[in-house]
Formats: C-alpha cells, sequence, structure tokens
C-alpha cells in the first residue's frame, strides 16, 4: 500500500497500532481492509524491518528490504557459549528457509524442524527471555529474516506463526545489497528528510560510518535547518518549513519514532510527558504543527471506542475542531463510535 511505502514501514510491535497508523493516513480505510491487505490480498507483509523490530511492508518492495537490511552490519549481543557462530548462523537460516517454503509453523514447530535440521545444539535453552529461556536458533530469527528466508505467517489461535516470503511473493529474492542500500536510502530521505547519516543510522540501527557511506553514494543537497546542517535529495529542496495540522499518533508510530532530531519533535514539557527514557513510540502522541503536544490513549468497548487526549497547552479552537476530526476518522477506521474526553491520561508508557 501506498501510505505503508511512503513511511518506509509501519512499526508493528502492536499490530493494532500499526493498522492505525496506516488507516490515519488514508481517508476511508478501515482495520479490516489493512487486515485483508495483509492476510488474504498479501499485499502487504509483516516482518522484522528497521532496527530488527517488527513491521508492515509492502510486499513489492520487500527485495529492497530484504537487500539493504541484509547489508546492514550487525552485531550480535549475546555472550560466549551463548552466541551462535557465523556458520551456524548459516545453518539455522537454511533450516528455517527449508522448513518454510510451504508452510506456516509456530516457534514450537519451527524449533523442532531447525534442531532436526541442524542438530541439537540449535535447541540448547540458552537465551534469556523474559522469564524463562529460548532456544538458541532463535537469535537469528530476525537474520532470516533479513535475509529473505521469513517471515510473520497469520496466528493460530494466541500462538505466532512464520512462514516463507516467497509465499506472498512467488519468485521472490532479495536485491543486490548496493541497489537496496541506495534506494532505501533514497526512500528515507525522501520521507523523513532532511536528515543526516546520524539520524539515518539511528533509525535503522546501523553504524554511522556505514550511514555516510550510504548518504555519499546519493545525488544529495546540503541545507540548513535552524543551524543544523542536514541533506535532502536533489529536487527536494523545497520542502515544507511550517508543517500543521492536529494529529493522533498511535504507539510507535513512524513519525514519532522516526522524525529528528528529537528535541524539536518532543520539545520543553513534551520529552517528559512523551518520552520513555528518551525513547519515542512508548506512548500515542497528540501531534500539533508537526510536534508532540500531549499523549492520548484509547479504549474499546463493544460497538464504541473512549479516546483521553491530554493536551499539554492550550488548544484553541481550530485545533480542537480539528481534533475532533482525528477521533471521527479513528472511530471510522475502527468502525466504532467514538467518544471523546479532554483530560489526565493514565496509562503508562507500553514496554
Amino acid at each position: 500500500m501506498d501510505a505503508v511505502a511512503a513511511v518506509s514501514g509501519a512499526h508493528a510491535q502492536i499490530l493494532s497500532a500499526a493498522e492505525l497508523s496506516v488507516g490515519l493516513r488514508t481517508s476511508s480505510t478501515t482495520r479490516a481492509d489493512v487486515w485483508e491487505a495483509l492476510w488474504t490480498e498479501r499485499v502487504l507483509v509483516k516482518t522484522f524491518g528497521p532496527r530488527g523490530t517488527a513491521h508492515l511492508l509492502p510486499a513489492r518492495d520487500l527485495p529492497m528490504w530484504t537487500g539493504a537490511l541484509s547489508a546492514v552490519p550487525g552485531r550480535n549481543p549475546m555472550p560466549d557459549g551463548v552466541r551462535l557462530t557465523p556458520e551456524q548462523t548459516d545453518e539455522v537460516v537454511a533450516a528455517i528457509d527449508g522448513a518454510l517454503a510451504d508452510a506456516e509453523l509456530t516457534v514450537d514447530e519451527l524449533t523442532e524442524a531447525v534442531v532436526a535440521a541442524t542438530g541439537s545444539w540449535a535447541g540448547d535453552l540458552v537465551m534469556p527471555a523474559f522469564q524463562g529461556r529460548w532456544p538458541r536458533w532463535r537469535q537469528a530469527v530476525g537474520t532470516a529474516a533479513h535475509r529473505g528466508a521469513l517471515c510473520f505467517g497469520p496466528n493460530r489461535g494466541r500462538k505466532v506463526t512464520y512462514t516463507s516470503p516467497r509465499r506472498w511473493l512467488p519468485g521472490f529474492r532479495p536485491m543486490p545489497s548496493e541497489t537496496a542500500v541506495a534506494e532505501l536510502a533514497r526512500r528515507y530521505l525522501r520521507g523523513y528528510g532532511p536528515a543526516t547519516p546520524a539520524h539515518f543510522a539511528r533509525w535503522l540501527a546501523a553504524p554511522e560510518r556505514w550511514a555516510e557511506q550510504a548518504f555519499g553514494a546519493l545525488d544529495l543537497r546540503e541545507v540548513d535547518v535552524e543551524g543544523e546542517v542536514s541533506w535532502v535529495l536533489a529536487g527536494d529542496e523545497d520542502f515544507d518549513h511550517e508543517p500543521g495540522g492536529v494529529r493522533l499518533l498511535p504507539y510507535f508510530d513512524a513519525y514519532a519514532v522516526g522524525c529528528h532530531p528529537r528535541e524539536r519533535v518532543f520539545p520543553g514539557r513534551a520529552a517528559e510527558r512523551a518520552l520513555a527514557r528518551g525513547q519515542a513510540g512508548n506512548f500515542p502522541v497528540l501531534l500539533v504543527g508537526g510536534t508532540a503536544a500531549g499523549v492520548w490513549h484509547q479504549r474499546r468497548s463493544g460497538r464504541k471506542v473512549d479516546i483521553a487526549v491530554e493536551p499539554l497547552g492550550r488548544l484553541t479552537a481550530a485545533h480542537r475542531s480539528a481534533l475532533d476530526e482525528q477521533v471521527e476518522r479513528i472511530g471510522a477506521f475502527l468502525e466504532a463510535r467514538p467518544r471523546l474526553t479532554i483530560g489526565a491520561v493514565s496509562a503508562g508508557p507500553h514496554a
């Protein structure tokens, strides 16, 4: 879908929030439409995207994403004795690729298949995970996704499943890395520029030197953003300096997570109220004129949805009218009757 491509993926750590991120960037899409696009039409795919986090991506762009993400230098944070060797990682990815070629498997089923194909070492319960331990092979899940061997399948009841992206895109293969990285950098700058290599590196969880090289391969123009040297694509120098409007952004929305510098997007009190230890996305954000101006929360009950908004300053009559429109849009997307209240939001940050 074009809206998902324009923001270079919708963060899907909370799938319902990702769906709303898509819906708020369209005029008439409903949650059912996004669900259909993902699981029936398969024009969207849920997989591990930037920063190794779950994202909704356009299926048509998956060759670019896998080509680029598999080229990002990474560091395995697991300690000695737990960490997979490069050779073991290759074995696990090959086993995942074979097991998911024509199947949708739960984690337990995929564990059995990987251990059968590689050896008992892959199933050793050595990875710290919440209050237990995961099998060793699971540290390669993100790598498998970035190499194009794995994506999410539809849930089986309450259980997550994985499958092969080739079932979404017959004949799928990752794009050559150099071409893919350049294209991803272009799309990032088109959606989030003006930006610096440091911003791109943070968005992608990549080394800054690598990001500098990616920018260096593009035809860019230097611009001044309030005294900071930033970059845009050649031909994109005329951008809107004064974003307007009122928006309600859900958890982990691409704008809140991807836009930098943080202090301009979350000025003053917003840095304290709408960030969690400096991290964006953990709170749904009220956006006014392109900057965070409050937080909000929704609670669904049957055919009704209660929306509470906590502004950090005074809302003008125009702001309030625009906020009402956003609330109505959320209701239409969820196919529910919305009710707005203005006041303190008691919900804490999402992990």
